[in-house]
């Protein structure tokens, strides 16, 4: 493979000048340029990104770091973000943090070494302290969906207290009387706004009581566990809105290993609009992010964050939209 002296050595110059050629960063004059562009076309050069990068230039790369690959709504996000990358000419290097800390803080030093152009961070993890080693290091960065309010950066996520809302909105309105919820970590801002918009809808009426209320992980075994707890408590309940489409998934679970039928008996709506929702049985009624315009936004913000094109922070909040199934189709 040839390299940049290769090109210097037969075009007839410094390997600075093919340097500044490369990099448009100098005076270049007209004939040193054509035997350069000859040289490059012989040599089927082929410019290393990371040297550019090295010279101030764009390495054309950024990073997705995601706290939990295996959960669906990941995977989706990241498709956009990718799609959205390469029609600007940018890479994606995908990094799976597994929500631990220590995880995190190495794939930023490790991202920062190999002069990534950006992050965008999908994470529950993410501090002050990185916050600031990322301003301070010049690094764009972006958060998608799980960041913290108190944070200074840029923020794309869905209205989540709204789905809340909206869907104990549409079990009333199937004439459910007793709603519980299963909640996913406070410590995520989406898992507390969509316990919010819960609380709000039915704190009113005199069913409800906070033991309606159990906290489950964001998986299927959280939410199995969790059903298995509620119905314990209120084996009376007919509806139950889990925070996310994995919760609602392990409460299909739950409810049938029990013999509760779904959902004549209890219906069931989850949060997120994930695939797998269209395959379960029954199929799950959800509150759907916009998952792919979420994805295809922070792609663009962090692209014209490290083009320099916009340097304010603001909060990009999406509408949800409920997609009524089977679930909780209940007749009479």
């Amino acid at each position: 493979m040839a390299t940049i002296r290769d090109v210097a050595k037969l075009a007839g110059v410094s390997v600075a000048t093919v340097s500044r050629y490369l990099n448009k960063s100098g005076y270049v004059n007209a004939d040193t340029e054509q035997n350069l562009k000859n040289a490059i076309e012989k040599l089927n050069y082929i410019p290393s990104v990371v040297a550019r990068g090295l010279a101030g230039k764009s390495t054309k790369t950024f990073a997705l770091i995601l706290p939990d690959i295996s959960n669906p709504f990941f995977p989706e996000l990241a498709r956009a973000v990718e799609d959205v990358a390469s029609t600007y000419g940018f890479t994606v290097i995908l990094c799976n943090s597994d929500s631990q800390v220590g995880k995190e803080k190495n794939y930023i030093d490790v991202l920062k070494s190999k002069n990534i152009d950006g992050i965008i961070f999908a994470s529950n993890t993410l501090g002050q302290e990185d916050v600031d080693k990322m301003v301070s290091s010049n690094i764009p960065f972006v958060c998608l969906d799980r960041a913290p309010t108190n944070k200074t950066c840029s923020v794309v996520r869905s209205n989540n207290r709204e789905g809340g809302r909206l869907a104990i909105k549409h079990l009333l309105e199937a004439g459910c009387k007793k709603i519980g919820h299963i909640y996913g970590p406070q410590e995520l801002i989406p898992a507390k706004e969509r316990l919010i918009g819960y609380e709000e809808s039915v704190r009113a009426f005199d069913w409800f009581s906070p033991s309606l209320m159990v906290q489950g992980d964001f998986g299927i075994n959280g939410g199995i566990e969790a059903t298995k707890t509620l119905m314990h408590r209120h084996p009376d309940i007919d509806a139950i809105f889990a925070g996310n489409d994995l919760m609602a998934v392990g409460a299909l679970k739950a409810l049938h290993r029990m013999g509760v039928k779904v959902p004549e008996q209890v219906a069931v709506i989850g949060f997120d609009g994930i695939n797998m929702t269209e395959i379960t049985q029954p199929e799950l009624t959800t509150i759907a992010q916009p998952i792919y315009d979420m994805g295809a936004l922070v792609s663009r913000i962090l692209i014209k964050k490290i083009e320099g094109t916009i340097e304010e922070d603001q909060i990009y909040e999406l509408d949800v939209t409920l997609i009524p199934r089977e679930s909780t189709k209940r007749s009479g």
